[in-house]
């Protein structure tokens, strides 16, 4: 901070000149609570911060700046020079040349021009160049080159920004690599191909299926040309020339490579016997990935049959997956893994249509825990949790296979019982009380537990549709709630009575009327 016994022996006039030069610069009196009637110690304390800002916004950019006089010393630059170079701010300081230092040899004299441009007045300067960094590499940067002090009639200095650009180099050389690749495939066809009119159709060909590995065959069964992809997803090495190879041989080699070889074989030679786009087949390999084909005729001219086939690869197993966790994460509760809200409809949508035909019953057991908000309240929600995935584990472990367990909510629980009767589904909920009682939790070094309250209700003998089932379900759970909880309580017949039965009663139910 400013010293205040300084600043008053200084001369405030010469003071107040300055920071009005500084204000009229930079906007001083934009900074908040700083006003051009603040004393000087307020303005040189807003100044003071502002450069402090301003220095932590330099030295923290991704890309490289750099100040440099007119005459081309370097007087500054950015951190960042040492990500993109490996020269540290000290090494190029430090260096009497910085541009020799850090600029490839080769660019070096185009750099130079550029920024003695900018020295003689031009706006700003940008091109493309190279840097030669610590270790010997290069690393292409694009450039700009700005004057500073805009105020004045000539450039105090020199600014030079360099953005990182060497992954798209990178990509152009790649590019490039790619067209000659091509090309010289293109001349190796030409050796077991008809010149021109062929050759023009066969690109035709490729041009319109074109998606990853890429595989011509020729009229008589042999490869006539293959990309890298189709040999990385087939398990070639890089380097493996299948040109001139038959198809018997080819599907020898990768019939180990896949799950049901001659399956795919049969595939091969239904396409094989068409002559229009085949439709994509899926090609499930051992090692978990999953590949589809398409395959069409290459057409020849003025009449003549087809001149081969061409057989587009594609690797679709992250997109397979992905939909397949799409799926579960649309039908499963995310905490549980039980089937959610969403899923239980739907299946007992489908469970009361199926037993409509079959003359069935299907069961619906209504499930809500006594004394789960209490533990939620107390020990948190991490505690509520655990509470309720080690309740699914358990209640898990006694529903039957054909059963179906869901989570609806919270604390709200349901299981689908199809082609059941009423005897089964009081077992089954004795069942479900037993395991809820038994189970404890320790949070905090105390033991807590809770019960449950059930509802049960019978399609069609409570209810003829799927929401009046869920009704009637409901109603019977509540009832167990109001009557003491940890019990169950069959849904209202049709003389509106109701059987109830606790953990600790007989096996046969307890019935009584509400």
């Amino acid at each position: 901070m400013v010293n205040r016994a300084r600043l008053r022996a200084g001369d405030s006039a010469a003071i107040g000149s300055r920071l009005d030069t500084l204000d009229a610069r930079v906007s001083l009196t934009q900074a908040p609570f700083v006003t051009a009637e603040c004393d000087h110690l307020t303005r040189l304390e807003a100044a003071t911060t502002g450069v402090c800002q301003l220095r932590e916004i330099a030295e923290g950019v991704y890309c490289v700046e750099a100040l440099f006089d007119v005459s081309g010393r370097l007087m500054w630059i950015s951190p960042s020079i040492e990500r993109l170079t490996g020269w540290t701010p000290e090494t190029c300081l430090a260096a009497p040349d910085a541009l020799a230092l850090m600029v490839h040899e080769s660019d070096r004299r185009y750099c130079l021009r550029m920024a003695q441009r900018v020295a003689e007045g031009s706006a700003g300067e940008d091109f493309e160049m190279r840097l030669l960094r610590e270790d010997g590499r290069i690393c292409w940067v694009a450039c700009h080159w700005r004057p500073l002090g805009k105020h004045s009639a000539h450039p105090a200095g020199l600014r030079m920004s360099a953005e990182d650009i060497q992954a798209r180099k990178e990509t152009e050389y790649k590019l490039l690599e790619t067209v000659t690749e091509l090309r010289r495939a293109q001349a190796l066809r030409e050796r077991y191909l008809a010149r021109s009119n062929d050759e023009r159709q066969r690109l035709s060909a490729l041009l319109n299926v074109i998606r990853l590995g890429i595989l011509f065959m020729d009229r008589d069964h042999r490869v006539l040309y293959c990309n890298r992809a189709m040999l990385d997803i087939w398990g070639f090495p890089p380097d493996e020339n299948l040109i001139g190879m038959r198809d018997v041989v080819l599907q020898s080699r990768i019939a180990e490579l896949i799950e049901q070889p001659e399956a795919y074989i049969e595939h091969i030679d239904a396409v094989l016997r068409t002559f229009v786009v085949s439709e994509p087949y899926e090609v499930h390999f051992r090692d978990g990935r999953i590949v589809t084909d398409i395959a069409a005729v290459v057409e020849a001219v003025q009449g003549r049959r087809g001149i081969g086939r061409v057989w587009i690869y594609e690797d679709v197993t992250q997109q397979r997956r992905t939909a397949e966790r799409l799926v579960e994460l649309a039908e499963h509760d995310p905490l549980t893994g039980l089937f959610n809200r969403r899923r239980f409809h739907e299946e007992l949508t489908r469970l009361l249509a199926d037993a409509s035909r079959r003359g069935v019953q299907v069961g619906l057991v209504a499930i809500d825990l006594d004394g789960f908000k209490p533990i939620n309240d107390e020990f948190g929600h991490q505690a509520g949790d655990e509470v309720l995935v080690g309740l699914a584990g358990a209640v898990g472990d006694v529903i039957r296979r054909n059963e179906m367990f869901c989570r609806l909510g919270g604390d709200e629980f349901a299981v689908l019982v199809p082609d059941t009767e009423e005897t089964q589904l009081c077992e089954l909920a004795r069942r479900i009380l037993e395991v809820i009682e038994a189970l404890r939790f320790d949070f905090g070094g105390r033991s807590v537990g809770l019960t449950a309250s059930l509802g049960i209700a019978i399609f069609p003998h409570h209810a003829s549709t799927a929401e009046q089932l869920i009704a009637v379900a409901d109603q019977a759970m509540y009832r167990s709630k109001s009557s003491g909880r940890d019990q169950w309580t069959m849904a209202a017949s049709g003389s509106d009575e109701s059987a109830r039965m606790g953990t600790s009663d007989s096996d046969e139910p307890n019935r009584r009327g509400d």
